[in-house]
């Protein structure tokens, strides 16, 4: 018989409001630096804020990635179901920002370019990453619950974090239109924008932390719930047995 997770402490009750609110708050703040503070540009005018929006969702898909990657190798080393749970809830992040990516990166291509898509390398290399943590997560929904399953799962989860460095360096290795936003030949950013980018990168650290943090929570409760009524239906199988031996 399986052994149930603990019960989540007073610790769990705490964080979840103090992120909330450090989310919501760091959230405002961002929201008040680009629309109040940093400069709009002269060619792409409001559409380019997209930007603020955009490139900090490439990073949290790439943080959902990553945790996928730990969990699944977590989940693979030692069986805990603590790394399933952290990769499942990376693979949801991945999946969640980046399709958002997916979406934003076009509306902004369409003033930049001239054309909501190209083939252009790190284009296609995101849409590859994201269809296979899609599959991650088509597995892990619908392959059951047995332990070859999930080990499956966790091994494309490992694998699925090997498209990640090529997508990071595909505009260096096989050029292409997209810009390079960060570090050397940062596409002429104004420092003014700087501050606004920096708060929105904290704002949506915070909020993958609260998804991951949130979605662990829930899964290993879920997991914990599914144990108990196992037990359940065990203990009420045996009083059954135990009656009709009685007659």
């Amino acid at each position: 018989m399986s052994t149930p997770e603990k019960e989540p402490g007073s610790l769990g009750r705490v964080l979840g409001p103090v992120l909330v609110a450090l989310t919501t708050g760091l959230f405002l703040y961002a929201l008040y630096q680009i629309f109040g503070i940093a400069p709009q540009e002269a060619k792409m005018g409001i559409v380019q804020k997209i930007f603020y929006f955009h490139v900090p969702s490439a990073y949290v898909m790439y943080i959902g990635a990553g945790a996928c990657f730990a969990g699944s190798a977590w989940y693979l080393s030692t069986g805990n179901v603590k790394g399933d749970a952290l990769a499942q809830a990376g693979g949801e992040l991945a999946v969640t920002f980046g399709a958002f990516v997916l979406v934003s990166g076009p509306l902004w291509a369409r003033k930049a370019w001239g054309t909501y898509w190209t083939w252009d390398p790190r284009l296609t290399t995101t849409l590859l990453a994201l269809l296979i943590y899609v599959a991650y997560l088509v597995l892990r929904g619908f392959g059951g619950e047995g332990e070859a399953e999930k080990k499956f799962a966790s091994a494309l989860g490992v694998l699925g974090a090997g498209v990640v460095p090529i997508i990071h360096y595909a505009v260096q290795r096989w050029s292409g239109q997209h810009p390079r936003v960060i570090g050397q030949g940062g596409g002429g950013l104004d420092p003014r924008m700087v501050p606004a980018l920096l708060w929105s990168f904290a704002a949506f650290t915070s909020l993958a932390v609260l998804f991951l943090w949130t979605r662990i929570r829930t899964e290993l409760l879920a997991r914990r719930l599914r144990v108990l009524e196992e037990e359940a239906y065990e203990l009420l199988g045996e009083e059954e047995g135990f009656g009709n031996r009685a007659e």
